[in-house]
């Protein structure tokens, strides 16, 4: 059995709905082969109003004429005080009937191409932790590890800080402190009273 024809077409106006139709699919389609870091607050029009953005760019890949995954790419730089230009994949998704003929390398060859054509050195990647499946795809293609980013919600990084302040730890590391410096005053270590 031969494998399907596969096209990619960088996506325009008109192939945004199939994006985001795609994009829908992936939401229900568990351990799919995606990177995408802000699943729970994006909605189609979010997606729409992002394609519609200069920096962000996106391909369809077709399998036998049919739309069979699409990836996102952004320019991003790995360094803000670097001149190297670099495009991330944000995400990347291959419907689940279509894996395994090469509809994934199909688009990243198209990554490839596009970012040879835009002058980027370098193509970055974000996976998530737990996608073991992606993990070893980007692997294959000569991706290594570079950095961990961690999120967090504005609320909890504010509910952690003011927590840290009046918290145990804080309360202990004043005790310790006090003791450092009543040591330092009975042995005459050098702290003088103003």
């Amino acid at each position: 059995m031969s494998r399907p024809a596969v096209v990619v077409r960088k996506a325009d106006a008109a192939l945004i709905d199939t994006v985001c139709e795609l994009w829908e699919e992936s939401r229900s389609d568990e351990g799919a082969v995606q990177s995408d870091a802000g699943v729970r607050k994006t909605t189609v029009d979010s997606i729409r109003n992002a394609l519609a953005r200069p920096e962000m760019i996106a391909f369809v890949a077709y399998s036998d004429g049919r739309p069979a995954g699409y990836v996102v790419l952004d320019d991003c730089s790995l360094n803000p005080f670097s001149d190297s230009s670099c495009l991330c994949i944000e995400q990347i998704y291959v419907r689940k009937d279509d894996r395994g003929v090469g509809v994934a390398r199909s688009l990243m060859q198209a990554v490839a191409t596009f970012a040879d054509l835009q002058g980027a050195t370098e193509v970055a990647c974000m996976v998530p932790s737990n996608v073991r499946d992606a993990h070893r795809f980007y692997a294959r293609l000569g991706f290594t590890p570079l950095t961990v980013r961690r999120v967090a919600s504005t609320a909890a990084l504010r509910r952690k800080l003011a927590g840290d302040q009046v918290g145990p730890r804080h309360a202990l590391d004043q005790v310790l402190l006090r003791r450092r410096i009543a040591r330092l005053r009975a042995t005459g270590g050098g702290l003088t009273a103003h």
